[in-house]
């Protein structure tokens, strides 16, 4: 005997419960490296879980279509039978019905009504969840607002603007660039950095190599392939290029971060500080960094990040997201170019 359908309908409930808690949890701990892996893999299991709760459906409906009135009730025949119904509703409401007419009908009616019931029943369960599901999401805070708020927070603490770098995958290259003109009057260009940090991690395989661990492998990269696609791709830079940039300009290096203690990078360096700040919730594309200049250091139409701003500038991220890697190299090697002519 098949499950009735209001149980299946609960198991299917608590199975998609389950499945949004696990796969919360893989999204949360995928990185920038595997999050397309990931992603992809999630998808995969809602559709699994989809087809399989399609196909139970469909089976549980027809077994109960068959035990109720030995025949299969396509969706014609109940929309026959509610009409029939209707009319007859009228009949009697104007005086006109026949009991023998309603008596012959009285079995199938019945047998259709209990139907009817179930869907409806089906159908107010599901709008008491989703309205729940509303209510819930209105409560959660907004990670983005918090993570905007401390972040301002720390730079009127220590006397830094936040200076909008472009979210594009070179954002940490863009924003130590910026630094370095800006407290060492050093000027480089985002391709020169890239190159800096990669022959800088290939001279230095056993400090760097263990970093390397590649989680959709399970093994370590080979430091030749990484530095070649650090330094002719627009792959984001993170911590490991970080480190390999303090060493090149024997500076330490601090980032800012939404609800902990700065990090700071290669602290014994004799050159002046480099400060930058990291998000993880405020932009389409998700991790960004962005430059710290101090607040004397303020220029008519630079780009500076205000809390009132933040909403508007990420949705403008947000259409940025969608971003070719290469399409960005090239726009960043005719830059290069327009200086050079300059």
């Amino acid at each position: 005997m098949t499950e009735a359908l209001e149980e299946v309908l609960a198991r299917h409930k608590k199975e998609e419960r389950d499945l949004v808690s696990r796969t919360t949890g893989m999204k949360k701990q995928a990185n920038k490296r595997n999050r397309k892996q990931v992603m992809k893999h999630v998808r995969e299991l809602e559709e699994e879980l989809r087809q399989r709760h399609k196909s139970e459906l469909e089976e549980v409906k027809g077994g109960e279509s068959t035990e109720d009135s030995g025949e299969k009730v396509t969706p014609e025949m109940l929309l026959a039978q509610l009409e029939l119904e209707e009319k007859s509703k009228e009949e009697r409401q104007g005086g006109g019905q026949e009991v023998a007419s309603s008596a012959s009908n009285s079995t199938p009616s019945h047998r259709r009504n209990r139907q009817r019931e179930r869907i409806a029943k089906r159908e107010a369960a599901i709008k008491e969840k989703q309205e729940q599901a509303r209510i819930g999401a209105e409560n959660v805070a907004d990670p983005r607002n918090i993570e905007v708020g401390n972040i301002e927070e720390l730079c009127r603490v220590n006397q830094l603007v936040a200076y909008e770098i472009t979210p594009d995958g070179h954002c940490l290259f863009a924003s130590i660039a910026d630094q370095l003109k800006r407290r060492q009057d050093i000027e480089m260009s985002v391709h020169e950095l890239r190159s800096k940090a990669a022959e800088y991690i290939r001279s230095n395989p056993d400090t760097f190599t263990p970093f390397l661990f590649d989680e959709s492998t399970m093994s370590l990269r080979d430091i030749g392939e990484y530095t070649k696609e650090l330094e002719n791709t627009a792959m984001w830079g993170g911590d490991l290029e970080i480190l390999a940039l303090s060493k090149v300009f024997d500076s330490p290096i601090s980032v800012m971060m939404s609800g902990r203690a700065a990090l700071k990078i290669n602290e014994e360096g004799q050159q002046p500080e480099l400060k930058i700040v990291f998000y993880q919730h405020s932009y389409g594309l998700g991790e960004h960094y962005n430059s710290l200049r101090d607040v004397g250091d303020v220029e008519e139409g630079d780009g500076f990040i205000k809390v009132e701003k933040r909403e508007r500038g990420n949705r403008q991220t947000t259409e940025q997201g969608e971003r070719d890697p290469e399409r960005d190299l090239e726009r960043d090697g005719e830059r290069e170019e327009d200086s050079d002519v300059e």
